[in-house]
């Protein structure tokens, strides 16, 4: 072989040894105990004091960096701030990281806060506060130390925003963070999740909720104008699994068949075969006939907004109509709408009026059968 030849190979030789060399250098790892931190399933059970932040409790993991070679061991994490201390947990939330036990190859070392990579820290200690885009490396009399193996043991808390757990439909909170080294650019992908859910509550009527009037004979009924049957009640019980502010709204089931023309506090009664409008029902919540947990009385407040404005809160017993919602408070005249509530009992009224006999289709039995729905909104 030409001398020109082997020369050539022999360089080509030393180049794929020097690169595997720096490859095997450079073959650090970085890795973390728990990638993704669960807090859990809330709810507002679990709130039993005023604190305008929720504790929704802390979670544990360790972070590892080891190189083959002697290299700057600092560690940063990049995520976004919620203040000076503490790092966001969507915008409702917030969450703190605290890291100790740092050990560097072995021995126990204290820990300094980066500002940036190569900068001195400016804070030192056994325990520290991880900042958002700060790092934390082992340090010595202020220096940032080299070396193969360091190790961190964190403490992860969460608070949550006390409204914000206030919610009407599950929900799920999820937050990103990265710890990074500095120089070598490897990394590890931090997820903190927490799920929410509205407090349960539920609805109870006596008799399963059936008003039944029996067989009425037409000879008792009016043929020319309207016949009031008489009043029934229900005893209507919420129970929540914690106070909980909450409204009342009144579905119509057999929509469009209420006689009276466009009053909204009527509700159906059904059409009997030949499509005549039987009748209507009204039902009436009458506050002074309710009680709840420990309060001493309790007053009426409607909304016809969804909840974004309230009447004036007052004893007026009056229908329920189908457009707004209805909820109770412990003060008259207020208008900040319903107090929470953990349980809540009273008398519900239900009056009836069929239409005039001459008005309805009675070759077949006419069967009266209207039909409502009480909902739950949680405000």
């Amino acid at each position: 072989m030409p001398l020109e030849n082997r020369l050539r190979h022999l360089s080509a030789w030393l180049l794929i040894g020097a690169l595997g060399t720096a490859q095997a250098q450079d073959d650090c790892q970085l890795t973390i105990s728990e990638p993704l931190l669960d807090f859990g399933l809330m709810n507002r059970t679990a709130q039993k004091d005023s604190a305008p932040q929720r504790w929704l409790g802390e979670r544990r993991l360790s972070v590892h960096f080891n190189c083959p070679q002697p290299t700057d061991m600092s560690l940063f994490y990049r995520a976004l701030a919620a203040g000076s201390q503490r790092l966001r947990f969507t915008e409702h939330g917030s969450y703190e990281i605290q890291a100790g036990d740092g050990v560097l190859d072995g021995q126990a070392v204290e820990l300094g806060l980066l500002p940036a990579n190569g900068q001195p820290p400016v804070l030192n200690g056994a325990v520290l506060n991880w900042r958002a885009d700060h790092g934390i490396a082992p340090v010595q009399n202020g220096s940032v130390l080299t070396g193969r193996r360091f190790s961190l043991q964190l403490t992860v808390g969460a608070w949550a925003d006390v409204g914000a757990t206030h919610v009407r439909d599950a929900t799920t909170w999820e937050a990103y963070g990265t710890f990074h080294n500095g120089r070598s650019g490897y990394s590890q992908e931090l997820t903190l999740r927490a799920h929410f859910t509205p407090v349960a509550c539920r609805p109870l009527l006596s008799n399963d909720g059936l008003v039944d009037y029996g067989t009425l004979l037409v000879k008792d009924l009016n043929a020319t104008s309207e016949t009031p049957l008489p009043t029934r009640t229900l005893q209507l019980s919420i129970s929540c699994d914690a106070p909980a502010r909450f409204a009342l709204r009144m579905h119509d089931n057999r929509q469009g068949s209420a006689t009276g023309g466009t009053d909204e506090t009527a509700y159906g009664l059904d059409l009997d075969n030949s499509q005549n409008k039987i009748g209507r029902f009204y039902l009436t919540i009458d506050p002074a006939e309710f009680t709840a947990d420990a309060f001493a009385r309790l007053y009426r407040t409607d909304s016809t907004s969804g909840g974004a404005a309230w009447s004036s809160s007052s004893s007026r017993q009056i229908p329920m109509a189908a457009n707004s919602i209805m909820g109770f408070t412990d003060s008259t005249g207020s208008t900040l709408g319903p107090v929470a509530i953990q349980n809540l009992s009273g008398t519900v009224r239900i009056k009836t009026y069929l239409a005039p006999t001459q008005s309805l289709d009675l070759r077949n039995v006419v069967y009266i059968n209207g039909s409502g729905t009480l909902e739950i909104i949680y405000l």
